[in-house]
Formats: C-alpha cells, sequence, structure tokens
C-alpha cells in the first residue's frame, strides 16, 4: 500500500496542523504494519513509530532526521518554508512546473534525470495542498526526538544515499540513538533521492532487512 500524505496527491485536500496528526492518519490508514518513508514521508513514519509503536511492526527510514534541535535553526527554516508555501500561494498550480523546475535545480536534486525527477508525478499536487503542508509539517515546524529514540523497540533501518553527506550523518546517528535493533545502510552511487536513483540497489537492501527481521518483503 502507498499513501498519500496530507497535502499532496489524492490528499490535497487533507488538512492537518501539525506532524503529528498528519502520523496519527497514516496510522489509521496503514494499521498494523512494517512502514517505510522517504523525507517527509520518513519523518511521518518516525513520528508515528514514536506515537503509536503497537502499530509499526518494522520500520524503514530514508533520508529522514528526528528534527533540528537548536531553535534557532528551526525559525530559520520555518522562515525557509514559508517563503516557500508563500511562492506557491502566489504563482498557483499553473505555476507548479516553474517550481519543481527550480525546486529540482537545488543541490539535492540537481544530478537527478528525468526519469528520477518523475515530474509528471510531482504535478498531480496542487499548490495550496504543498503549501499547506510546508507550513504544518515542515522540518521547521518538527519537535525533535532525538531524546526519545532509544524508546523504539520494532527493528528500524536507517537509509541514505553514500553521496548525500548531511543525510549519511543522520541516518548513522538515528541508528545510533535507537540502539541494537537499529542499522544503517548506504544505497551506493546515490544522493538523497536514493530510493530513485537506485532503486535496484535500495529494493535489495530493504527485502535484506525485511528477511533478516522477518518483516513481509
Amino acid at each position: 500500500m502507498t499513501v498519500d500524505l496530507p497535502g499532496h496527491g489524492g490528499s490535497g485536500q487533507v488538512e492537518v496542523s501539525t506532524l503529528g496528526e498528519a502520523a496519527d492518519l497514516l496510522g489509521e490508514v496503514g494499521g498494523p504494519a512494517t512502514y517505510l518513508g522517504y523525507s517527509l514521508g520518513g519523518r511521518t513514519c518516525l513520528e508515528l513509530a514514536l506515537r503509536r509503536p503497537e502499530l509499526v511492526q518494522a520500520l524503514v527510514l530514508v533520508g529522514a532526521t528526528a528534527g533540528i534541535e537548536d531553535p534557532a535553526g528551526r525559525a530559520e527554516r520555518r522562515a525557509a518554508d514559508e517563503a516557500l508555501a508563500g511562492s506557491l500561494e502566489e504563482g498557483g498550480d499553473v505555476a507548479l512546473t516553474a517550481f519543481f523546475e527550480r525546486w529540482l535545480a537545488g543541490p539535492l536534486f540537481s544530478h537527478l534525470t528525468q526519469e528520477q525527477a518523475d515530474m509528471d508525478s510531482r504535478l498531480v499536487n496542487t499548490a495550496a495542498g504543498l503549501a499547506a503542508s510546508l507550513r504544518t509539517c515542515g522540518t521547521g515546524t518538527q519537535r525533535p526526538s532525538w531524546d526519545r529514540l532509544g524508546q523504539l523497540a520494532m527493528p528500524v533501518l536507517a537509509v541514505a544515499g553514500e553521496h548525500d553527506e548531511r543525510f549519511v550523518r543522520l541516518a548513522t546517528r538515528l541508528a545510533a540513538a535507537i540502539g541494537q535493533n537499529a542499522s544503517r545502510e548506504l544505497v551506493p552511487g546515490a544522493g538523497h533521492a536514493a530510493c530513485f536513483e537506485r532503486p535496484d540497489a535500495f529494493g535489495a537492501l530493504v527485502t535484506s532487512f525485511l528477511t533478516r527481521v522477518g518483516g513481509p518483503a
């Protein structure tokens, strides 16, 4: 099962006020399961695991973080996301292509091929939905949970692309903070969008993890 998070795709009209609310809705839809999330999806799945651990049988986090601990850093990120949200609202849906072209030209994604960038999938979103998601579920709004990661008892795999230096550090820290039930893996030859850049290698890592912990492949 794949799920569109609030503000995205088929859930574009779904409104939440916090990342925690988004996690609660995800748990209602997914029920007891192995959860895999990338970027915002990873942060949402992590929040679900902390709020409703009985629902999360195993957890795969890709390019994710447990939040920005420095208050000034969080405020800076909220301001940046607010600026992006305002740009989306000003341009509206007719300007989404131009918005995504600018987004994909940034340092995390500029190396992607057209197939990996998958513009068609991005354009199923709406400007209003994405703006709302940035304001309510952006990293700057996320309550840091580093000090709670040791509560997670389910098997956890933290994944990053080997060339994504920041998220390699974050994946390493996530696994260390969770403890012996967590592991960290790097997708060779990939950057931030590791699951799209090297899908076969990524899939092999996840399949190996699920086989090892007894989760559904």
